[in-house]
């Protein structure tokens, strides 16, 4: 039969399901975890702009070195022209077409050559939005990092705490009742955790509810060593051994 003492007992126990409830919720609900979970939106929205710009400056780049390949490719039979005129050896009318042709090819080198000035100065532009992307991206990742590290440490802190009390219950458990524990478990699975709670000041302090004076005057009037149960909430009731507190 379980005793005054297992009853108090009892409350030590409901201390540390209590603590153990709320370590879950402190996991469940630490702060860190709502700002890792900015941090990746944050991320994966960058993400998009980091592959669009990525593109953007390889093309660019492409574009780039095929103006430069123009150009060569211009100054190249330019060149070609000008040593067939100063090698001589070639009619007039050949000389006067390499010199149309050189002409052609300067105003042909002009138009590239502007076209080269543009791209590069575009290509250097989307390098610099490029790094400036891709800086974002290493600090988001870097803080992301960090605070999964206090996350990290935190949980350590949390879960340490709560093989402690796991092992402190086990051992207060093993020294209540046997059938008394099992009520209490089946209530507390029933009572958002809650099986048994102290008669103090005339107040459940499992539901928050006054006794009736009828119920109170029954519980001063019942054997310490007697469980009862509070008439509103259904949880054992625990009397302290001053029934004057009750």
């Amino acid at each position: 039969m379980p005793t005054h003492a297992d009853q108090l007992r009892l409350l030590d126990l409901q201390a540390l399901d209590t603590r153990a409830s709320q370590l879950r919720h402190a996991k469940a609900t630490h702060p860190t975890l709502a700002r890792i979970a900015e941090l990746e939106a944050q991320i994966a929205d960058l993400h998009g702009s980091l592959v669009d710009s990525r593109t953007a400056v390889k093309d660019l780049q492409r574009d780039v070195t095929k103006a430069e390949d123009d150009v060569a490719k211009v100054i190249a039979r330019a060149e070609r022209d000008q040593q067939r005129i100063d090698y001589g050896g070639i009619s007039a009318k050949d000389t006067l077409a390499l010199v149309e042709d050189l002409a052609a090819l300067g105003h042909r080198r002009e138009i590239l050559e502007e076209t080269q000035l543009e791209l590069m100065e575009k290509l250097e532009a989307h390098q610099e939005a490029l790094a400036g992307v891709e800086k974002a991206q290493a600090d988001l990742l870097a803080e992301k990092a960090a605070v999964e590290g206090q996350r990290d440490a935190a949980f350590q802190e949390i879960n340490a705490e709560g093989r402690a009390a796991v092992t402190e219950r086990a051992a207060i458990a093993a020294t209540i009742d046997a059938a008394l524990v099992s009520t209490y478990e089946q209530i507390r699975a029933r009572k958002d955790g809650v099986g048994a709670a102290v008669l103090r000041a005339g107040r459940c302090e499992g539901c928050a509810l006054q006794l009736t004076a009828s119920d109170l005057d029954a519980a001063r009037s019942t054997p310490l060593d007697q469980v009862i149960r509070c008439e509103e909430c259904g949880r054992i009731l625990v009397r302290l051994a001053d029934l004057t507190a009750a």
